[in-house]
């Protein structure tokens, strides 16, 4: 995504060129347009450009090279955008405005490489790591916020942890209905080439509202079929994208080749790393600090991977060439009784341990089930995941929009994944003997 700076006689700006929303303008001849150009040139910002937006789904969409940095950007756009609409209405601080828009551009900047995959492996989750950048003194980020005034940074990490004093605004934010995810769900299938995440997003926006009443975002009557869309488009695209066994299989093998060297470290064998590094305390299983996190990134993970394709270690060269040259593991969906699964999973295992490969590596079950944030599951405790829609013309009410909606209510059962993965040289035996099970 590249930059223009444009300066007219009564406008200066900066312009990014974006495949989904065509021009991202930021006005700096504003003070928060000043800061958001200062927050997107720091260091810690510049960083997502180096973490895929999708982690390996490269694996299977060859399009689907597209960086955190351009999603974030995508993000800030829209937030300006439904500000701007919001405001036309309602009295909104301008402080308060510039607080959601910094929250929106940064709400990514803790993510780890290759985006959710490192999470499950080093079991962290990236919005400590995004609050700990904000409020951090030692990072650009940090400063640039307490430039701006001395409590900014606590207050845009407030929306992250979800203790903003407007509700309605942090929903903006993060919510069932959010400018996050109204980014990527259009940017991952215009990516991917995959359609299933198109909707109406100018009719969304149109709709939008604030029920200031009970500090709360709603939509409009005539925004619920395009919000059904939405929701629609998040479901299919979670099936047939996100959870894609080629996506999935790809995670599986970087996960067993890194649990490989951990193992092999732990015992004292003879693994390759980049001393005085990040990535060795990752392997050594230690704590990073944000400054060592902050330092890492996707192609630390590639290089490291690379080298250890001529590892003496059997296994971990085995398994790193297989995921540098795309020879991922078959993966197969367990469509059957849970009585015949647990025989089922034996045998298969003996199968692969048979075949010349150990199981702890070469054999993982991938169990995935939707939760609130893959699918819609209203909790009334928890404003944010509810979805309101007004309802009525002469006498309007506000209401949860499952409640009127039957299209989201069949959205609330939960999807659930169950698949084995093994190497694709034994697909055929235990085809064989899944076809005997079923």
């Amino acid at each position: 995504m590249g930059k223009i700076s444009v300066e007219g006689k009564n406008s200066k700006e900066r312009i990014y060129r974006d495949p989904v929303h065509n021009i991202i303008r930021i006005r700096t001849d504003e003070k928060i347009g000043e800061l958001l150009v200062h927050l997107i040139d720091t260091a810690e910002f510049q960083r997502l450009r180096r973490i895929k937006q999708l982690g390996l789904a490269m694996f299977t969409y060859q399009g689907a090279e597209h960086s955190r940095f351009t999603h974030s950007l995508g993000v800030l756009h829209l937030i300006n955008r439904v500000l701007e609409k919001l405001s036309s209405k309602y009295t909104i601080k301008g402080e308060d405005q510039s607080v959601i828009k910094c929250a929106a551009l940064l709400h990514d900047i803790g993510h780890g490489a290759f985006s959710h995959v490192f999470e499950k492996i080093l079991n962290f989750h990236h919005e400590d790591f995004t609050i700990e950048t904000i409020s951090s003194e030692e990072t650009e980020i940090g400063r640039a916020l307490k430039s701006f005034s001395s409590d900014f940074p606590e207050r845009v990490a407030s929306v992250i942890r979800g203790k903003f004093n407007s509700v309605a605004l942090s929903q903006l934010v993060s919510s069932q209905l959010d400018v996050d995810r109204m980014d990527y769900l259009l940017r991952d299938s215009l990516m991917t080439g995959a359609k299933y995440g198109v909707y109406d997003l100018e009719w969304i926006i149109r709709t939008l509202e604030i029920d200031e009443s009970r500090d709360r975002i709603y939509v409009a009557t005539e925004g619920l079929h395009a919000v059904e869309g939405y929701l629609q488009a998040r479901y299919y695209m979670f099936k047939q994208v996100y959870f894609h066994r080629n996506l999935r299989s790809a995670e599986v093998v970087l996960q067993s080749l890194l649990k490989r060297a951990i193992e092999l470290i732990k015992n004292n064998g003879d693994v390759w790393f980049a001393k005085d590094t990040p990535f060795e305390k990752i392997l050594k299983q230690q704590k990073l600090s944000l400054k060592e996190h902050l330092e890492m990134d996707d192609s630390d993970v590639i290089f490291h991977v690379k080298k250890w394709q001529s590892a003496e270690d059997k296994v971990l060269s085995d398994l790193s060439k297989r995921f540098i040259n795309r020879r991922l593991f078959s993966a197969l969906d367990l469509d059957m009784p849970e009585d015949e699964k647990k025989s089922f999973l034996e045998e298969a295992r003996r199968v692969v341990e048979d075949g010349g490969f150990d199981p702890q590596y070469y054999f993982i079950e991938d169990k995935a089930s939707d939760v609130p944030y893959y699918l819609y599951k209203a909790d009334e405790k928890e404003p944010k995941s509810l979805i309101l829609v007004q309802v009525g013309h002469s006498r309007p009410q506000i209401k949860e929009i499952s409640e009127v909606s039957p299209a989201v209510e069949s959205l609330k059962k939960a999807y659930e994944l169950h698949r084995i993965c093994f190497p694709s040289e034994l697909k055929e035996k235990i085809l064989r003997l899944y076809k005997k099970k079923t």
